[in-house]
């Protein structure tokens, strides 16, 4: 066992639970590398560090920050710690299998009866520890946890007492750094696990079905008959199993539990936000057991079966008055197959791509061979949050999204997808998708114009942007339209029925504004105006570089409602240009192509680590 000046600890997953250990177990002095999959909140708390908040306040900065479980390899831990979700630890304990050593010990920090046999599939009983926690926190951004409440002790064992000094050595380790921690034996720990999962399984699903605070749920005496008789049918199994609890275990769990604050638990949060929830080792673990006794755990089959019911993200129905409603008819505006039901995706692996544009946010949703199911959109000048979250809240209920990617202008202030791209690269994906080989792209937004160049293998080999005003944007389109009193739907028809060829001197908006109510005053037409307007916008394009001789396609808002710039284009640069199906997503059609080749690419090393340790 290594000594404690050179102890290395890696932990995966940073959830409450993780942040927390991170900082404490650095702070005692440990040699700390931190792996989260998330690139951009991996790349806050590289920047900026952990911090802790209320019940513990601390700060911790940290060096070793991997997007990859596999980039630890090189770290060589002596200790690797699986704070992540239980949904979520099968995939990642397959990837870890490539960094079992004959030093490494390895520790389950996750709520739930048999947690830690997740791990044990992968390294061992000698191996394995396992730690009963007693804090708890929210998540109040990326990098920053708010720690609710600290219950001393924790309980860390090991698995089959193989390894006890070693539980000794980290149960010591938090101590010393006032996160007192007990080192027990296997059968303690057996006793510690299943109480302290009785008392998550009384309050976790009540919480999520009712959206009920822990708070609120013991303040209600209905509720409260209901979390009695749940905690009854746990001591009933648990003795069943041959765990002893004191004579007054029920009313030490009520007293405790009365000490809920007004937030929920966290399995209510994931089934607040449809995602999947760790029921089957709270609930359904006293269901299981049960069973395999013969009693009867009524009130626990009960909430395992509503719970996952309610996770089944294709069951709209589930989600209660205006909600539901808000869910539905965004659903309604957003998918292409108008005749799908809420089952025709329920078994397809889906991918998210966000755009978030600085005039709207984009997005779209693809099936496991990029077929468009879904395209929304928003403004994104309101800063709505509630709207975003409506359409979040429908995408995660309708569809099974195993991975997603922002890129846009807000892509780095945006947390909640697995990775972020540039929109160069994602304009790049969605367009060579569907036209592979050397190209020229066109992307006209709402603050800038970019000419993108492909090279034959699709990648971006150069691109020329300009963003140093509005100039030419959809911005600029829509304020100098609107100056002139002509409505962006009506704009291209009306400019197509012109042969006017002038356009406007000034392309800042207050000098086009005053120009074009010359033009008004003088008794131009509507339409002549239209394309004066557009005569400008294509020669600001036309003075960009383009490269000749190959294929040139426009994506974007501005050519999505207004075609008839692509007329006026073809004549400019005597070619025939092409507009992509939905040019305003194509952005977002991209990140969805590139979130579902990362997914293929993480199949493909589990799969290689799988035989590598066969």
């Amino acid at each position: 066992m290594v000594e404690n000046k050179n102890i290395k600890v890696g932990i995966i997953g940073l959830g409450p639970v993780g942040m927390i250990l991170a900082v404490k177990l650095q702070q005692a002095g440990c040699e700390v590398a931190l792996c989260e999959v998330n690139e951009t909140k991996a790349e806050k708390i590289k920047n900026e560090g952990l911090i802790l908040e209320n019940v513990i306040d601390q700060k911790a900065q940290f060096s070793q920050v991997y997007t990859s479980i596999s980039d630890l390899a090189s770290f060589d831990a002596d200790y690797l710690i699986f704070s992540l979700k239980t949904t979520h630890t099968p995939a990642a304990v397959k990837q870890a299998q490539a960094l079992n050593t004959e030093k490494l010990t390895v520790i389950s920090a996750q709520n739930g009866i048999d947690t830690e046999q997740l791990l044990v599939e992968g390294f061992g009983e000698s191996k394995t520890l396992r730690l009963v926690v007693n804090f708890a926190g929210n998540t109040i951004a990326p990098n920053v946890t708010k720690v609710t409440f600290f219950t001393p002790p924790n309980y860390l064992g090991s698995v089959n007492d193989a390894r006890f000094e070693h539980a000794k050595q980290v149960a010591d380790l938090l101590t010393s750094v006032n996160l007192d921690t007990k080192a027990i034996g296997s059968f303690e720990l057996l006793n510690r696990t299943w109480e302290k999962t009785i008392l998550n399984a009384s309050l976790s699903p009540l919480c999520g079905v009712s959206r009920l605070t822990m708070a609120e749920a013991m303040a209600d005496k209905d509720t409260v008959e209901l979390i009695e008789q749940v905690i009854a049918e746990g001591i009933q199994v648990a003795e069943a199993e041959k765990i002893k609890f004191p004579d007054d275990f029920l009313r030490q769990c009520m007293r405790y539990l009365k000490k809920g604050g007004d937030h929920f638990p966290s399995l209510a949060v994931d089934l607040i936000n449809n995602r999947p929830t760790e029921i089957d080792f709270f609930n359904g673990k006293i269901v299981e057991y049960g069973r395999k006794h013969y009693i009867r755990t009524s009130l626990n089959l009960a909430f395992t079966n509503m719970v996952k019911a309610m996770t089944n993200k294709n069951i709209i129905s589930r989600i209660p008055g205006a909600a539901g409603d808000v869910n539905r008819k965004i659903l309604d505006k957003g998918l292409i197959n108008k005749g799908a039901t809420s089952a025709t995706y329920k078994n397809v692996n889906c991918f998210m791509g966000i755009d978030l544009g600085s005039s709207y946010a984009k997005f779209t949703v693809i099936d496991e061979n990029a077929n468009p199911l879904f395209r929304y959109f928003l403004p994104t000048m309101t800063n709505d949050k509630q709207a975003f979250k409506n359409v979040m809240s429908a995408i995660s209920t309708y569809f099974n999204v195993k991975y997603s990617c922002a890129t846009g202008y807000g892509r780095k202030h945006f947390t909640e997808t697995d990775i972020v791209k540039t929109e160069i690269n994602c304009a790049a994906a969605g367009v060579s998708h569907y036209f592979s080989g050397e190209k020229n792209i066109i992307d006209i937004g709402g603050e800038d114009i970019k000419i993108i160049r492909c090279d034959k293998d699709n990648n971006v080999e150069n691109f020329y942007m300009n963003d140093k005003c509005a100039a030419g944007t959809g911005s600029f389109l829509a304020e100098i339209a609107e100056r002139a009193g002509i409505n962006i739907s009506d704009m291209s028809s009306l400019a197509s029925l012109s042969k006017y060829d002038k356009e406007l001197n000034s392309f800042c908006t207050v000098f086009a504004k005053t120009e074009i109510m010359n033009w008004i005053f003088d008794g131009m037409k509507l339409e002549d105006i239209s394309r004066g307007i557009y005569n400008s916008i294509a020669n600001k394009v036309a003075k960009m570089r383009l490269d000749p001789g190959i294929p040139t396609y426009m994506i974007g808002g501005v050519i999505a409602h207004h075609p008839y710039l692509k007329d006026l284009l073809n004549e400019k640069f005597n070619k025939d240009i092409k507009i992509i199906e939905a040019p305003q997503h194509v952005v977002s059609f991209g990140a969805a192509v590139i979130a579902m080749q990362n997914f293929a690419k993480q199949e493909t090393s589990n799969i290689e680590l799988q035989t590598l340790n066969k």
